[in-house]
């Protein structure tokens, strides 16, 4: 995926000076991915020559999974890549890997789903409520899959189930679900070199590649899994599995991946980033732009070995508006994947500041920190500062509308168009701590697990 000539890079560098930003210090860059749908706007950017209109020659790379993309990047064999939204932060505070890692663009909005295995499905089935035509009302419970733990545990074994890292969306959300049905999903102490995140765990979590996901489920290893798509819909096209619940479903229009640098990266070479954002920007509006009109057309792109190397059947089933749960039951959602509206590529410190507030709660912050600290550890980590001089040069040159935008004069703290979470407990980002203190499971206060 590298393309570059004599007569490409002089058409290019006639036009590198779009609304006062100057050429690219590095205009050689390889941007490491994983193999999800959400990793479209990259696809997309090369694919539809943004990238080359930047003057910015780029190699896309697929990366084994979330910690060898992370190091790529934290050594400098990756200039940048698509990551995990809590991946800069947990490496900012030195969660795993410590790292000074920063995003000035939000990738996507939701996007992901909790599948489980069919034996636990047909477990969990008298315990859903169904609508009038027999199927499964939703959203569905957490509370449906506890008897099927507690049988586990009579039987002496444990329930396990997949996500895809740490300090990743899959995580969070996984454990929200549980912990709003009345599960709990364990806790971390890094300090005292637990990281296994199963301390009093009622559902024991572990790390599985997303693209691995299926067929570790259908070997047994685990009885079901988070991940993003295409591999929910996998298990469906195979078989093996039903999708439960979207992330939609859990926290409407969440925030999900993110570009990442280095913030030595990024002070380096500052047109670089800025002409990488824009490409980027562009990539997620045509993907979105005239509802979804192009969404077809990027299944066909992602479908291939070098993207996301899936059947373009499996990645159409969310990319383009519907989600299948049980077989044959085809749902319309039509917002599965945002890349552009609501606001979707902008990094509000808010969303920041929910992905702290989880890692507090489950431990992988282990000591209380105070509200001013979350505040500064969302800036520092999430640059709406970048975002917006990236933003503003499409619009002096005329590429994009001030109406595709927040309005960037303000303070845009808080990501709007969202709605309340699964167990209706209100998100206070600017009170991030009273915040953690109102769930039933998970530590608060002082407590240390």
């Amino acid at each position: 995926m590298k393309l570059k000539t004599l007569a490409a890079t002089l058409l290019i560098l006639a036009g590198t000076a779009q609304a006062g930003i100057g050429p690219a210090e590095k205009p050689d860059l390889k941007l490491g991915f994983i193999k999800l749908t959400d990793m479209a706007p990259l696809a997309i950017a090369w694919e539809q020559g943004f990238f080359m209109d930047e003057g910015l020659f780029v190699e896309l790379e697929a990366q084994a999974n979330w910690k060898v993309l992370l190091d790529g990047v934290v050594t400098g064999t990756l200039d940048g890549a698509h990551m995990l939204a809590g991946q800069p932060l947990g490496a900012t505070i030195g969660y795993g890997t410590q790292a000074d890692i920063i995003t000035a663009f939000s990738m996507d909005l939701n996007g992901n789903g909790i599948t489980v295995s069919n034996d636990v499905w047909e477990q969990m089935s008298p315990h859903i409520n169904r609508n009038e035509d027999g199927k499964p009302a939703h959203p569905i419970s957490a509370a449906a899959l506890k008897p099927v733990i507690e049988q586990y545990r009579d039987e002496g074994e444990r329930f396990r189930m997949g996500m895809v890292f740490p300090v990743s969306t899959h995580n969070y959300e996984l454990r929200y679900w549980l912990a709003a049905g009345g599960l709990n999903p364990g806790l971390y102490a890094p300090q005292r070199g637990d990281t296994s995140g199963t301390i009093d765990a009622d559902v024991h979590l572990s790390v599985t590649p997303p693209p691995q996901m299926p067929a570790t489920m259908e070997a047994g290893t685990i009885q079901g899994y988070c991940v993003g798509e295409p591999w929910n819909q996998q298990a469906v096209f195979k078989g093996i599995g039903v999708p439960v619940i979207t992330d939609y479903e859990i926290w409407p229009n969440n925030p999900e991946k993110v570009f990442g640098v280095t913030e030595a990266w990024a002070d380096k070479y500052p047109n670089t980033h800025l002409r990488l954002l824009r490409a980027l920007i562009r990539a997620a509006h045509w993907l979105d732009e005239n509802d979804n009109a192009n969404r077809q057309e990027a299944v066909k792109i992602l479908s291939r070995s070098s993207y996301v190397g899936a059947d373009e059947e499996v990645i159409a089933n969310s990319m383009t508006g519907t989600f299948e749960y049980e077989k044959g039951d085809v749902r319309e959602v039509p917002d599965f994947n945002v890349f552009f509206r609501y606001y979707a590529t902008y990094p509000y410190p808010s969303d920041a500041i929910w992905y702290l507030s989880q890692m507090r709660r489950w431990g992988q912050i282990p000591e209380p920190k105070s509200d001013d600290w979350y505040m500064k550890t969302a800036a520092k980590v999430y640059r709406a500062d970048i975002y917006k001089e990236a933003a503003r040069s499409l619009i002096e040159d005329g590429t994009l509308s001030a109406e595709d935008f927040p309005d960037l004069d303000a303070e845009n703290f808080t990501r709007p168009h969202q709605g309340e979470l699964i167990d209706g407990v209100a998100f206070t980002p600017r009170a991030p701590n009273a915040y953690i203190d109102s769930f039933e499971i998970g530590l608060k206060g002082s407590q240390t697990p």
